[in-house]
This record gives C-alpha cells, structure tokens and sequence, in this order.
C-alpha cells in the first residue's frame, strides 16, 4: 500500500510538472511568434520606413497604392503629389512624348520618374501599363505604375540617377566632366542593343517606334536603360486623333515609316543606327542634313571620314582602327536600304559584343589607341 501511494504521488507529481513546462513553452512561443510578426512589419512595410524619414506620425500615413487585377499598380494623386512637392518646377527635369517629366520620392524611399499629361480616365492605358509593367530587364526602365486623377494620365517609372545619354555625350564645346572613352560608348551601345533586343523577342514584339539617344538613359556605373519602350503604342490608343506631332525632322525615323505607314522591328533598328552615329560623332544627327536618302548618308560619312573629321575628338587615343572601322561598317548596315537588308537585333547584340571584346584586346595589349580613322574609300570597298 504504501509502495503504490509512493508510485501514485510520484506520478501526480510528474504529471503537474509536464502541465506546467508544456504551459511555459506555449507562452514563450506566442512571445516570440509575436515578436517576430512586429520586427517584419516594422523593417518592411514601406509606408511606416517613409513616414518616419519625413518624422510624420502614424496618424498622417496616406492610402498604399492599388494593385489593379491586371497586374499594374495604381498609385493615387495624393502620393504623388507629395512625392513632387505638388509637381514643383524644381522637380521638373525634362519633357518627353508623354508630357512632363518630375523627379519624386516615394514612399517606399526610392525615387521616380513621373510623366503628367492632360488627359481623362481610359481603360486602354490600365491595360497597356499592365503588360508593359509585367516586362522586366537589365537594360529597360521598369514601370511602376499608373494614375488617373483630376484630369490627368500619368505614368510613374523607376529613376535613373545619370539621365540620358544626350547630357554626355553631345560635344558642346566645353570640357566633359565624364569622357566617355570608345569601349565605354561600344558598352553602352551593347546594353541599349540588348534591351531593343527583349523588346523585339515579345510576342508579339514590342515595337519602340521612338528609340533614339535622349531614350537611352544611363544609372550611376553608366549601364545603359531603354526607356519609353511601348509608349509610342499607348499613345496611339489612348489619343482619338493619334500621336501629336510636330512638323519638324526627326532624324532617328526610318524614311521608310513614311513610305509604308507601319512601324516594325526593321525601323527601330534603323533609329538603333542613328544613334550609333551619334555614339561615334558625339554630335546630334539633327545637325547632318543628309537623313532621308541612303545615297547623301553614306556620302556624307565617306566625305567627312576622308577629311578625318569624322569621329568625336574626344575619343582620339581610345579606339583602335580596326574597331572603329568594324563599329561604323554595323553603323551603316542598320541605316541600310531597302529595310529588309538591315540585320535583326539579336545579330547586331552579338557583333557589338565581338567588337568590344576585341577592342578590350587590342588596347591591352598595344596599351593605347589610334589618333586616325580608316579611309572613307577602303571603308567601302571592304566587304
């Protein structure tokens, strides 16, 4: 009897002992489970992060943005409007074919390009904002999102901080505060040909239709991004009357849109060439007033290699010969006529890749560049 009141004790005991652990352990988890969820909230939501980098309270957050059912995400009027300081000229940094251009800090802390035209609500911008934000790549400005509010359209792009090629490359006459040497230029060509080239892969493709130098931007280790790829698509359908234009000579349209009323992927690489032009001239083609005809193009580039003033002074001493005889010969062959004759992307990316490597090669081992360029008449007797 008294060995089984001992046995039962012990039991009771063990018993009251495993309530009392397992009870502890429950509460230590709900503690940690609870502090876990608070540490993730408070480090990612992006409101609270931004909030408290303008030391505003919890009780002025705005509205998050809307993710639309298509995938696009529509931001509202209020948050952009803080984001621009109410869209102020100080913001201001460039208009495009979409209308104004502001730089503005969201409230997830990154900064982004906002384009504002006048416009009312239409669905077939909600629809191509979600595609076109659904397309991704190294080379492309991403786009973030959307908003139509108080009679405007607005599109809000990612920011890239060294803007557009056109601030470094146009030789204004006065000392560049970032020389751009011939293999960075090749690079940035590469990049720009990558990007045309995911955009022509689509299907179906995305045609551009507006590529040239001041829609290729450049972030802060100068990787060159695409931007506006298919706004010339949105235009036409959110615009009754179509794209407004302007009378004056775009020098990056193939002459052939005019001749056939139809962009394709042929006419991007057409513009792909002028801007190769400038890559290598470091002036703007609206300056050469040979566009329009194969026959003035190539005989304005044969009479000025020939004069030896062909190529941007500014590159003298960082190009080979040989790399820059290969790089004009791929400049003409996109601007070639008929269309059809032009290459596609995916070949012009890899020939612009062999000559960079190349002339990665040959400047290391001959340890600088030439100071001339090959001779108009043996550029084009050369196959």
């Amino acid at each position: 009897m008294s060995i089984a009141a001992i046995v039962g004790g012990v039991g009771g005991a063990l018993a009251v002992l495993a309530i009392a652990i397992a009870f502890v352990w429950f509460f230590l988890l709900k503690h940690n489970n609870s502090s876990n969820r608070n540490s993730e909230m408070g480090s990612s939501d992006p409101s609270a992060v931004a909030e408290l980098r303008r030391g505003e309270g919890p009780g002025s957050l705005t509205v998050p943005p809307i993710t639309d059912p298509h995938g696009a995400t529509q931001f509202t009027m209020e948050e952009l409007e803080q984001a621009t300081k109410n869209f102020h000229e100080s913001n201001l940094i460039g208009y495009g074919s979409f209308g104004l251009v502001y730089k503005g800090l969201l409230r997830d802390g990154n900064f982004a390009a906002i384009k504002r035209r006048t416009g009312d609500p239409r669905q077939e911008l909600v629809e191509e904002v979600a595609y076109l934000s659904g397309i991704w790549h190294r080379n492309l400005v991403t786009l973030l999102g959307y908003c139509q509010e108080g009679g405007y359209q607005l599109l809000i792009f990612e920011h890239v901080p060294n803007g557009s090629m056109c601030n470094h490359l146009y030789d204004t006459g006065q000392d560049s505060t970032k020389k751009l040497e011939f293999k960075q230029r090749i690079s940035i060509g590469l990049g720009a040909a990558k990007g045309l080239c995911h955009l022509h892969s689509q299907k179906p493709p995305i045609v551009h239709g507006n590529f040239k130098t001041a829609n290729v931007l450049v972030d802060e280790n100068f990787i060159a991004k695409v931007a506006d790829a298919g706004i010339w698509k949105l235009l036409q359908r959110i615009e009754d009357a179509g794209p407004s234009g302007t009378t004056r000579v775009n020098p990056f349209q193939d002459p052939e849109v005019v001749q056939m009323g139809i962009f394709s992927q042929i006419n991007d690489v057409y513009s792909f060439g002028v801007f190769l032009l400038e890559l290598v001239t470091g002036q703007e083609a609206s300056h050469i007033d040979s566009f329009g005809s194969n026959e003035r193009i190539l005989q304005w580039v044969e009479t000025h290699l020939n004069s030896n003033d062909f190529v941007d002074r500014r590159l003298v001493g960082s190009f080979t010969a040989e790399g820059m005889k290969d790089f004009i010969r791929l400049t003409l062959q996109c601007m070639s006529f008929p269309g059809k004759r032009r290459p596609k992307m995916e070949m012009i990316e890899l020939e612009l890749d062999r000559i960079l490597e190349k002339e990665i090669t040959l400047t290391t081992v001959t340890g600088e560049g030439s100071t001339t360029v090959i001779l108009g008449s043996q550029l084009f007797t050369s196959e």
